[in-house]
């Protein structure tokens, strides 16, 4: 409907027109039990009535409320009661002749989702019980209850839930049950996009945190922990306490704010469509948090990160919030960087600056060079801009700007700034200049020129080493050269560690020098290095201070084609792998290459998370970027190497669980599916390796995708594990099977059909795709192109990109692929701003992969020539 896209026009006028002092929120939700929707084929609803307190600058003005829902039953505006069939369209109330102070009471069916979008019903297969939660971000929050769905209008909020006997209701305030409803203490101003209610026979634990400041005062904040009742027995809550409370320590020792909303509740729920959602007082997780078999150190760390960067919400996002989505790097970029700042600073996990380095910068670097690309302050014209913003820029690059930002300014000085801007803006609304004004107080910097060059121009730097040796084998001049690519010519100033190596007597690779600098246009001299000893390899972001793709001059890159395992600081070899990575990707090393350099060094890397995202970028490289002809020969390689280091590792080890997952993802030969059939059957063992329930489900999907586990196989194992976990793994695995029938049949359910929840839609397609299958699923490009327009106008925004990302015909890599795709987006340049963006990613994704198959292909050529 037109009005669900609220622009951002639209969103300043509203704001400039109304101020809004409350709202009382009273939900009836008995209706989430029983079987099946209405024998109507109408949506399954509840109740849901809303008074909103709200004043208007102009008086007699018109205005609008949101709201989506199905039907609404009355309105009521200043006592004027309303005809709900000519104020409302579906996605707006018409407000005409406001007063000055108004009150709006709106009573509506709202329907409950199976997209993971407004308030999302699950129903669990193991016992039939139903759980509820909600998750709003961008603009979802209209979809439970009526409101002025934009991130300025903040207000308190107080909820009221009648729920089924026997559940719990959790919201943002503390709650307690009297006379059968769940009633809510008043929350503090905040957006509605963060408010927020669970509800169901959840498996609860609870602890509490107490903290005494230096003023003797002293806060105490009940804590708790949820998840489904079948998740009970997996459900490690003492290390979520942990984290949690070493990261309240964290925060009030560096923010000096207390934390402001009274309760820290973290529910891990079912089929949750992101990561984590920062709702005060009650944060949502997805579930898989929750591991139900042996993970490596890496998955714990990857958990702490997300619990601390949703803490880090509270005070950047929640205390102080962005006016509009334009800033959403204010409490996105922040809270990345403060998620792996802590956990550094206040947990076990002291080489998280590692994995950033390694995983974090990647998802910014491959976002920073599609055609999508923005500014970290982007242009977001309305909600379907925003929903879309949620990527590698604004999370993974901001934080990284951040981190070169303390470089440029000082720990002390970018602390003290943040701890006045929470003191200045609490509660309120912000835009850049309000952040950048308090760092400019406490570092007596100039922060428009950084802002401008860092956060205001897109595209990403590449910074190399020009080494000149004089007579005598020593660094006569070292420069480091900036360059950036020709539709971003930004070149931007860089505080960078400069590092020099060398192989000592015992063969290890390491520094013997180090110089910082200010890198600044298109070349600069790191005159401290002069009359060095000539270096084996330099490092012109040694640190990882700075946001950039780092290149090597020959004689480095030489060094570690040789080396690399020698390396022994595991945070440069992290960012090795990550620049050989980035060469491969920009078709400047031949892919083959780099999965010549996993198999030799990946299993001396003794960093888990280092190791995987090796794993997956050796998987990527085969997949998008190797010479077809040399596609076959790849992947008996890395099964051969994959299943040479699970039989090297030391038995029950992180490694050997990490090198047998990696076998399972590249598998496709007789010996290698043998194998997996015996380890599934007991027949073979590989001596530690404990084969539960999640490395089963692992093991079966390629012995699926390869013909070797039919229908009854699987069947089989759904009723060993016959959980909602499970489900999602048998519907993947049913998807993957190689069968024109099959896949016809999973696309009809994904693409004709919305009878699939969100996490089943995405289970059937992660099977659908394989990239043994290319011939087999060739006929489905034709039909994708023909198909999404319509989808993204019939579908809800959440599973339109899903559906839109996961099925294009990225395996038909071809000219033709490419040329279709083109056709498409010359075809429908009036098509959503959003849709477009999508495909023109996918496009840019096929066109790199056939550009590095381009390269890899002429390697090789060269090498036989030779």
């Amino acid at each position: 409907m037109p009005g669900e896209n609220l622009s951002r026009d639209e969103a300043r006028e509203r704001a400039a027109l109304l101020a809004v002092d409350g709202y009382d929120v009273s939900l009836d939700v008995r209706s989430a039990l029983g079987d099946g929707d209405a024998e109507s084929g109408a949506p399954r609803t509840f109740r849901s009535v809303t008074t909103i307190r709200f004043r208007c600058a102009e008086p007699g003005a018109t205005s609008f409320a949101d709201l989506i829902a199905p039907s609404v039953t009355a309105v009521s505006l200043n006592g004027r009661d309303l005809d709900p069939s000519e104020v409302f369209d579906g996605s707006r109330i018409v407000l005409e002749d406001l007063a000055a102070d108004n009150e709006l009471v709106v009573d509506a069916q709202c329907a409950y989702s199976r997209t993971g979008e407004g308030m999302h019903r699950f129903v669990d297969p193991e016992d039939g019980e139903v759980y509820l939660y909600t998750q709003y971000e961008p603009a979802d929050s209209r979809r439970v209850f009526a409101n002025f769905e934009q991130p300025d209008l903040k207000a308190p909020f107080r909820f009221e839930v009648r729920a089924p006997e026997g559940w719990t209701v959790w919201s943002n305030g503390a709650g307690e049950l009297a006379d059968g409803t769940w009633r809510f203490a008043e929350t503090k101003p905040i957006s509605t996009y963060i408010t927020c209610v669970v509800a169901g026979p959840y498996h609860y634990v609870t602890d509490s945190y107490s903290r005494t400041f230096a003023d003797g005062a002293t806060l105490e904040i009940p804590l708790g922990a949820m998840c489904r009742k079948g998740l009970a027995p997996y459900f490690d809550a003492d290390d979520v306490f942990l984290v949690t409370k070493q990261g309240l320590d964290f925060f009030h020792d560096h923010f000096d704010y207390p934390y402001p909303f009274g309760k820290y509740d973290q529910a891990f729920v079912p089929e949750y469509n992101l990561g984590a959602m920062e709702n005060p007082g009650m944060v949502t997780f997805r579930e898989e948090f929750i591991f139900r078999g042996k993970v490596t150190r890496s998955s714990y760390e990857g958990r702490a990160n997300v619990i601390l960067h949703e803490m880090a919400h509270m005070w950047f996002g929640d205390l102080v919030t962005m006016e509009w989505w334009d800033d959403l790097w204010l409490k996105e970029s922040f809270a990345d960087f403060m998620g792996t700042f802590a956990n550094v600073g206040a947990t076990r996990f002291k080489d998280a600056w590692i994995t950033f380095a390694n995983r974090r910068k990647a998802w910014a670097y491959r976002a920073d060079q599609l055609p999508s690309t923005h500014p970290i302050t982007a242009d977001i014209r309305d909600l379907q801009d925003a929903k879309l913003n949620f990527d590698g820029i604004t999370y993974a690059k901001g934080a990284s700007v951040l981190k070169q930002l303390v470089a440029y300014v000082g720990q002390d000085a970018f602390l003290e700034g943040a701890r006045r801007y929470f003191k200045r803006h609490a509660y309120g609304n912000t835009r850049l200049g309000d952040l950048l004004s308090a760092l400019e107080e406490t570092s007596g910097r100039d922060m428009g020129v950084w802002a401008r060059s860092w956060l205001q121009t897109a595209g990403v730097n590449s910074l190399t080493p020009q080494v000149l040796l004089d007579a005598e084998g020593r660094i006569d001049e070292l420069a480091v050269v900036q360059e950036a690519a020709e539709s971003h010519p930004e070149l931007r100033p860089h505080r960078v560690a400069v590092g020099l190596y060398r192989r000592g007597s015992d063969g290890s690779l390491e520094r013997y020098a180090r110089a910082e600098v200010d890198v600044d246009g298109p070349r600069t001299v790191v005159a401290e290095l002069a009359g060095a000893e000539a270096p084996e390899l330099v490092m012109v972001n040694d640190d990882d201070l700075t946001y950039c793709k780092t290149r090597f001059d020959e004689t480095s890159l030489a060094t570690l084609r040789e080396h690399l395992g020698a390396l022994t600081d595991p945070l440069a070899r992290a960012q090795c792998w990550s620049a050989l990575w980035n060469m491969t990707r920009d078709a400047l090393l031949p892919a083959r290459e780099f999965v010549d350099l996993v198999l030799r060094f990946a299993g001396r890397e003794s960093d888990i998370g280092v190791l995987q995202m090796l794993h997956a970028w050796a998987n990527s490289s085969l997949v998008n970027y190797v010479a077809p002809e040399w596609r076959q020969t790849g992947e008996r390689l890395l099964a051969e190497g994959a299943l040479r280091e699970l039989r090297a590792a030391a038995p029950g080890s992180e490694q050997q669980l990490a090198w047998a997952r990696f076998l399972a993802s590249v598998a496709s030969g007789p010996e290698d599916l043998g194998l997996l059939r015996g380890l599934l059957e007991g027949a073979e063992k590989v001596e530690g390796l404990d084969v539960d329930q999640e490395l089963r489900w692992a093991f079966l999907e390629p012995l699926a995708a390869h013909g070797a586990a039919d229908e009854s196989v699987l069947a089989a194992e759904l009723a060993r594990d016959d959980t909602a976990s499970g489900r999602r793994h048998q519907v993947r695995c049913l998807a993957a099977r190689p069968s024109a029938a099959v896949k016809a049949q999973a696309w009809a359910q994904v693409v004709e059909s919305d009878a699939l929840s969100n996490a089943l839609v995405e289970a059937t397609i992660s099977g659908f795709s394989q990239p043994s299958q290319r011939e087999l699923l060739a006929p489905f490009a034709e039909k994708y192109f023909a198909a999404i327009e319509g989808v993204w106008a019939e579908r809800s925004i959440q599973i339109g990109m899903v559906v839109v990302q996961g099925l294009f015909p990225a395996l038909q890599q071809s000219r033709a692929t490419l040329d279709a795709t083109d056709a498409w987006l010359a075809a429908h340049e009036d098509a959503a701003p959003a849709l477009r963006r999508l495909v023109l990613e996918a496009r840019d994704d096929l066109a790199r992969g056939l550009r590095g198959q381009a390269c890899d292909a002429a390697a090789a050529d060269a090498s036989t020539a030779g």
